[in-house]
């Protein structure tokens, strides 16, 4: 499985931007995925993760009501919907996806990942 992160950029505090992360085979339809973001000299952190046939979604407590996971099952595409960015978001997101449903916040459980997408958010 090859995952494509896509959509970062650079934008001013408030703005919104879309990830994407498209899946190179159908058999992540129904696995959980996630997004993750690294900043520099900082460790990995989870963002959000999206599960099949439990929870909905589980979001990091610094991005919960400002980003929204989603997922495109027939184009095999995940998104992340990023609004009122702030300049601690500014990092590189990956996404990454499991074998399984089960929606986790640990970056070890994850089987695929992408290759990252940058996000700076200036003040």
């Amino acid at each position: 499985v090859q995952l494509q992160a896509s959509g970062g950029g650079s934008v001013q505090a408030g703005a919104s931007l879309r990830l994407s992360c498209a899946a190179s085979t159908r058999t992540m339809s129904n696995k959980a995925m996630g997004w993750f973001r690294q900043a520099p000299g900082k460790a990995r952190e989870f963002v959000a993760s999206i599960g099949w046939g439990g929870p909905a979604a589980y979001y990091g407590d610094s991005v919960k009501g400002r980003f929204t996971i989603s997922r495109d099952i027939p184009k095999n595409t995940l998104y992340l919907q990023m609004n009122n960015l702030k300049p601690e978001d500014t990092a590189v997101y990956y996404c990454a996806g499991r074998r399984d449903s089960k929606i986790s916040m640990n970056a070890n459980t994850y089987d695929y990942w992408g290759q990252g997408t940058e996000v700076t958010v200036s003040s």
